[in-house]
């Protein structure tokens, strides 16, 4: 029997690409949100959303419909980044 060879994937190649995504979608937002203003509607600590957008925390879903309240889109769209597609 062959063996299949599954491309293993570094977590931080998935994590740096939605953390610069949840930056760009908190600064685009009208008005833009501080990583301070965002903390504090999504009850989460500052340092956790810094942690997020440089790619050194892998979030949950829970959060992740926290964030998507805090940004005001729906939790899909934190999931439709460049990158978000390829290899899994």
């Amino acid at each position: 029997m062959g063996q299949s060879k599954s491309k293993k994937i570094e977590p931080v190649a998935k994590l740096i690409p939605f953390g610069i995504h949840i930056a760009d979608l908190r600064k685009g937002h009208n008005p833009p949100l501080s990583q301070e203003d965002i903390s504090g509607l999504c009850d989460l600590d500052r340092t956790y959303i810094s942690g997020i957008e440089t790619g050194k925390r892998n979030v949950s879903l829970l959060n992740i419909f926290k964030l998507a309240k805090a940004l005001d889109v729906e939790p899909k769209v934190l999931l439709e980044y460049h990158g978000a597609g390829e290899a899994r």
